[in-house]
């Protein structure tokens, strides 16, 4: 097919086909949404531990968001690359063996401990997972026929959620019971707990996985994409549904990571969760309560797995835009009530912000690809990057709440301040993040032939 051929004549040829013959492929892929949506959803549970083992206040373990959502700002356009060489299934394959490796580096960070160490582990697990999330979501989005896109993405996009609902519990049993029971003792058990999810585990799942996909049969998509050195005549920055999808991309990991790191610190305080309330002392208390605290993670995960099965079938009939729009609106109205509540209304209406959360990706996603034809790939390249959020703006949040301590609670030393008041109000920062999203939906997601259609 000739280079100069136009993105819509293509897509409009590789989505005829019946959309039972896509159903295999699509089960394949979605396995990766799990896997990768399980291990990135232990980052939640590794914050606490690291607060524990390496005293850190909430602003420093809050790096490991920020080690590991940096990759996909350094590594998006590359893997972009990636595609562009070796095509979507082979690009596949790479991305999990790269996280193959990070799972076995995990071993000697537990057993030296060593902070440094888990960074550059976390590092190189999100590189796969950055080849995995370039390649998998516009591999999904294009599947099938395009009017459906928001949906099928939604529907993969549950099994991710599926994996982030189950391995916080797991982590916080696993990890954080490990760590109560020994926080007097030496780090042996802790290293235990670690290298058996990471090492024993998800580093011989991966690896099967990878054997799975090299011997798989996936089907290319032509329209979605190109070879190096094909000329195609149009630009990724002609597109401002691109440009503004990025800015919802970052904004919207960027509030929803940091809700989901700081949950178990949140629901620990005495005026949230109520956990181990007889105890008098607040940093002994504080850290009883944060094991229990931490098993919540599942239910703000799992919220957002119901809500992208709901939303895979809302998307059949209505528009990503207006649904967007939708939870845009209700996540920022719970935000604002969590904080400025307390008790349970405070709690719950945090973990229900999964929930709202769970189209959020999809729709945004879909829709900054809109009308990218052959430049499909470095699009997503694009939206990836701006995956970043996830580094900045959870440690943007744990410096506000360690400033808010500090200011407050002037008697706290290293480490103590993530029992404060601080990481209460300085979630606030999501509810903006919300509400950027509402443009996004409303305006900032209009493709070219809408944008223009009156121009």
């Amino acid at each position: 097919m000739p280079a100069n051929v136009s993105s819509g004549t293509r897509l409009e040829t590789s989505t005829k086909a019946p959309q039972t013959s896509y159903l295999g492929p699509l089960a394949i892929v979605t396995t990766l949404f799990f896997m990768w949506g399980s291990l990135t959803s232990l980052n939640d549970v590794l914050i606490p531990y690291a607060q524990h083992v390496f005293n850190l206040r909430l602003a420093a373990s809050m790096l490991i968001q920020t080690a590991f959502f940096s990759a996909y700002f350094v590594f998006s356009i590359p893997s972009a690359k990636i595609i562009d060489w070796l095509g979507y299934k082979r690009a596949i394959v790479v991305g999990l063996l790269t996280m193959v490796v990070a799972c076995l580096g995990f071993y000697p960070a537990a057993k030296i401990p060593s902070f440094p160490f888990f960074l550059a582990a976390l590092i190189v697990l999100a590189t796969g997972i950055t080849i995995l999330q370039v390649a998998a979501n516009p591999y999904v989005a294009v599947l099938g026929n395009a009017r459906t896109a928001s949906s099928r993405l939604n529907l993969t996009q549950a099994f991710n959620s599926l994996g982030t609902a189950v391995f916080p519990w797991i982590g916080a049993r696993v990890i954080l019971g490990t760590t109560s029971a020994a926080i007097a003792q030496s780090t042996s058990q802790e290293a235990t707990a670690i290298i058996r999810l990471y090492v024993y585990f998800f580093a011989v799942a991966l690896c099967i996985l990878a054997i799975g996909f090299g011997l798989s049969h996936l089907p290319k998509i032509e329209s979605a994409e190109h070879r190096i050195g094909e000329k195609v005549n149009d630009s990724l920055w002609k597109h401002p549904n691109l440009v503004f999808g990025a800015i919802g991309i970052f904004v919207y990991v960027g509030g929803e990571v940091a809700i989901g790191s700081s949950i178990a610190n949140y629901l620990a305080l005495p005026n949230i969760g109520g956990f181990a309330s007889a105890i008098a002392d607040p940093a002994t208390r504080y850290h009883a309560a944060l094991g229990e605290a931490a098993r919540y993670i599942s239910v703000y995960w799992l919220g957002a797995m119901i809500g992208r099965f709901a939303g895979a079938a809302l998307l059949q009939k209505v528009k990503p835009g207006k649904l967007l729009a939708l939870c845009a609106v209700i996540a920022a109205l719970l935000v604002s009530v969590s904080v400025l509540t307390s008790g349970h209304v405070a709690m719950w209406s945090i973990l229900a912000v999964g929930l709202f959360n769970s189209v959020m990706f999809p729709c945004i996603f879909t829709m900054g690809i809109a009308e990218l034809g052959p430049l499909t790939g470095d699009g997503s390249g694009i939206l990836n990057m701006a995956i970043v959020g996830g580094a900045i703006i959870p440690w943007l949040v744990g410096k506000a709440g360690d400033i808010i301590n500090r200011a407050y609670y002037p008697a706290m030393v290293q480490g103590e301040t993530s029992w404060g008041q601080g990481i209460h109000y300085a979630l606030i920062m999501a509810t903006i993040c919300y509400l950027y999203i509402l443009f996004f939906a409303v305006s900032g997601s209009k493709p070219n032939s809408e944008r223009y259609a009156k121009g």
